[in-house]
């Protein structure tokens, strides 16, 4: 048996995947640790990791799939990788990381991204990084150097939590072109790393990591990664993507106009441009996708909403029945029209929302009638509010000159709805196509991709399993009246 072995490096948990090469098929699956890996923070707003921490849950991983699909090291042809994105990992020359990593929550960098904003101006940030500057990698690595000189004068190399990743294994420092993206180190114009946001920071190229290929030839398991993994030296490392694009990828998300979405606690919308875009407000961010190129650009535009499926189960705890299951509060819903009845309930009760230009409006539930709605109103009108919200995000995208024409999706969390399905595809008139998989699938067949297995993604994702098809019915008139409601109710919120 010949394998592709794919990872996934969450904040949460490691999770490995070992891809049949002969039947497309994922042989084994596990992820460690089985409680949530932990979460540092020393102040307010900060969030810490141990990139050590990483690797170690990955080794396990990695060893529980060989045992369960009885693989040998041999077996495995690649390796792909996906990751959590946005974080900061530091290391010293002899590969050692020199502090606990910065992680995509933590927001201590959001100053020195505003100040670059500020310093570079808004019409060069939007026109050739196509985003502010915010609280991602450059900033993070901008804090560092403020704030702990001594650490700073002792980097070899930055690199994001996938990059450290591949060099446990490999021994190489090395990073993507759209993983440069999600730091915001890419001027658009050029093609290359923005020297003016590097000049504006104060950073030196030299700390920048090689760019490989994010398909391709990024390095071979070194004897010290063998020796540590239990993987064969020499087999090479052929995909790296951040957890978003990586997603997107898994869905065979590829080309402009299409859309991957996930539903769970929090709500990502990840759409492809073909040309370069930005929002002048910033509400979403755009970086390079995987299979992004100068004569071909494809740009993921990526939107995230907060207020999603942490809004359903706390419908679950507090409103519906003692005991009831998602299924049986779906049914329920159900029982009341379209519109719930004049019931509305805006679903941000999670933080502030990009999208609302980083304003906390906080959820809300109005138009109640005490002689009419009942918990089935407001069960339906939670759903209807979360899928307004992902629709109000759309028409960002739309603005920016995306088709969209198709939403991709896994057949989990919020997607399971049919209420969820039917409001998203009617109100955007995007046709849904569900389907099985995850990021370290997904990463298993970018590696497969990466040494030439597979031509294409087409051919990666020929065995990716359907489970159905939403499509917009040809009237919509009580969605989208429902759905204008909701943008009046919601308009007195910000």
């Amino acid at each position: 048996m010949h394998y592709l072995l794919g990872l996934d490096v969450g904040s949460s948990s490691v999770k490995a995947s070992l891809v049949n090469v002969e039947t497309g098929r994922a042989a084994a699956q596990d992820f460690m640790p089985k409680r949530e890996m932990a979460i540092t923070a020393r102040r307010a707003g900060w969030a810490e990791q141990n990139p050590e921490d990483w690797f170690v849950n990955m080794k396990a991983a990695v060893a529980s799939c060989m045992t369960l699909a009885g693989a040998k090291a041999e077996d495995i042809k690649a390796v792909g990788i996906s990751y959590q994105m946005h974080g900061l990992v530091l290391v010293d020359k002899a590969l050692n990381h020199l502090r606990p990593a910065i992680i995509w929550c933590d927001s201590r960098a959001v100053p020195y991204g505003n100040k670059a904003f500020e310093t570079l101006g808004s019409e060069y940030c939007l026109t050739h990084l196509l985003n502010s500057p915010g609280n991602f990698t450059a900033a993070k690595l901008a804090w560092v150097k403020d704030n702990e000189p001594d650490i700073y004068a002792k980097t070899y190399k930055f690199m994001l939590p996938g990059d450290y990743i591949a060099m446990r294994l490999t021994g190489e420092t090395t990073t993507t072109l759209p993983g440069l993206s999600e730091g915001i180190f890419i001027d658009y114009q050029t093609g290359d790393i923005s020297s003016e946001l590097m000049n504006a920071f104060g950073f030196d190229r030299s700390m920048l990591p090689d760019v490989v290929p994010t398909f391709g030839l990024q390095g071979r398991i070194s004897k010290e990664g063998a020796a540590t993994t239990g993987l064969a030296a020499g087999t090479p490392v052929s995909y790296r993507a951040g957890d978003q694009p990586n997603n997107a990828f898994s869905l065979n998300v590829m080309k402009p106009g299409e859309i991957a979405a996930t539903g769970g606690t929090s709500g990502v919308v990840y759409g492809i441009l073909g040309a370069p875009g930005y929002d002048k407000l910033s509400r979403v961010n755009v970086f390079a996708h995987v299979n992004h190129s100068a004569n071909a650009p494809r740009l993921g535009v990526l939107l995230c909403i907060n207020g999603t499926g942490i809004l359903n189960a706390w419908m679950r705890r507090t409103v519906a029945p003692e005991g009831m299951s998602y299924p049986e509060m779906n049914e329920l819903a159900s029982t009341v029209p379209v519109g719930a009845e004049g019931l509305v309930v805006i679903p941000f009760g999670n933080g502030a929302e990009r999208m609302l230009g980083n304003v906390n409006t906080g959820a809300a539930i109005s138009g109640i009638n005490f002689n009419i709605h009942t918990k089935a109103h407001v069960l339906r009108a939670a759903q209807e509010g979360i899928a307004f919200s992902f629709a109000c995000g759309m028409e960002i995208m739309r603005d920016m000159g995306m088709d969209i024409t198709t939403i991709k999706a896994g057949y989990a969390n919020l997607f399971l709805s049919p209420i969820f399905r039917k409001t998203l595809a009617t109100t955007t008139g995007a046709t849904i196509e569900l389907y099985d998989t995850d990021g370290s699938i997904g990463a298993a067949k970018g590696a497969g991709i990466g040494i030439g297995i597979y031509p294409d993604s087409d051919s990666a994702f020929a065995t990716l399993a359907h489970h159905g098809t939403e499509t917009p019915p040809d009237d919509a008139s009580e969605y989208l009246s429902a759905y204008a409601a909701w943008k009046v109710a919601l308009a007195k919120t910000t």
